[in-house]
């Protein structure tokens, strides 16, 4: 099993934790990077995270690190779970301690403000010659942690990488299924942390099946069209980077982005819920990076401006809810019907 090289993970939060001891279980050598030097001589000496996930084990082939160089000496694959707000940063430091026959494979949700670039793009600026991939799917850290049946995709063009990560990964709860529509899948891992705002915000409000039912379908449509328009593939959303990841996040209380519109159905400012969740969701930068470009674009997205006015504005949220049930009534299947210019 040694002859297989050693994994790098960057980012040492709850799924890049889960991530890197799934591998050193499997008997890899895995090195986490975190920039916390306290933090890395806890996992080193008591095999536990404790901080993101508390009494969870460990496994002994897996070693923290706070010094990158050592990180990603001679490594065949480097997964990025670092929050979209300091990826770039810490890929730039990298950059020039990578080669380009590693594999580097996002698993961040979110967007740069200030660019509007997914993650990926942003591996592409700061490493031209590297070969991306992004992995994307319903995948609650805790849950993985606890070794319950999980399905994740990775999306890349480069068929070897996809092969690659597949055989890292697989495990026997761990299934992980390959697409070549990167733009789509990391978009669809991305957006639907919007809707899991609202989510939580209907379910505070005590809103029945009907109408959750309804949102998630509504934001399933509003989000494929979103994508499509910037050049995903529509098909890409009735998969488990699509349809399958917004389930879980805006069903789950566990999901950061539900406790948010949780917390403001219950009345709080963002800036209480934020400080009650102890972490920023990544869904409250998305919806206000989403809303400028959605505007810009001119693409229609109810549920997003609708949101926007409740989180950012402190709309009430009943008179949002309502002003969305007298939108224009448009087709049900966005790709069904020909498009007609509204």
């Amino acid at each position: 099993m040694h002859s297989q090289p050693p994994v790098a993970v960057l980012g040492g939060g709850s799924f890049g934790t889960v991530l890197a001891n799934l591998m050193a279980e499997k008997g890899l050598e895995v090195r986490l990077w975190m920039r916390n030097q306290a933090a890395v001589d806890a996992i080193n000496q008591t095999r536990c995270n404790e901080r993101y996930l508390p009494g969870y084990t460990l496994a002994p082939t897996l070693t923290a690190t706070t010094d990158l160089a050592q990180a990603l000496v001679d490594v065949e694959a480097v997964f990025i779970a670092i929050p979209s707000g300091a990826f770039r940063e810490v890929l730039r430091r990298a950059a020039p301690m990578l080669t380009p026959e590693q594999y580097l494979i996002s698993t961040t949700k979110g967007i740069e403000a200030g660019t509007f670039c997914l993650m990926s793009q942003v591996v592409e600026q700061e490493c031209p010659q590297a070969r991306v991939g992004v992995l994307s799917g319903p995948n609650l850290a805790k849950e993985v942690a606890q070794k319950q049946l999980t399905a994740t995709v990775i999306a890349s063009a480069d068929a070897e990488l996809r092969e690659c990560v597949q055989k890292l990964l697989h495990t026997s709860y761990f299934r992980v299924y390959a697409s070549t529509d990167s733009y789509g899948v990391e978009l669809g891992g991305t957006l639907k942390n919007i809707y899991a705002i609202a989510a939580g915000l209907s379910a505070a409000l005590g809103m029945g099946e009907n109408t959750k039912s309804m949102l998630m379908t509504r934001s399933l449509a509003e989000m494929s069209r979103f994508a499509v328009s910037l050049g995903a593939n529509p098909f890409t959303f009735l998969g488990l980077a699509g349809v399958g990841d917004l389930i879980v996040t805006c069903m789950s209380p566990l999901s950061r982005n539900y406790r948010v519109g949780y917390a403001l159905g219950e009345g709080k400012t963002l800036d209480q819920a934020v400080a009650a969740l102890g972490e920023v969701a990544e869904g409250v930068n998305t919806l206000r990076l989403v809303k400028e470009k959605a505007e810009s674009l001119d693409i229609y997205m109810p549920l997003v401006a609708g949101l926007y006015e409740v989180v950012f504005n402190h709309a009430p949220v009943k008179e949002v809810a309502r002003g969305m049930m007298l939108n224009v009534q448009s087709t049900d299947v966005e790709f069904v019907l020909p498009r007609q210019d509204s």
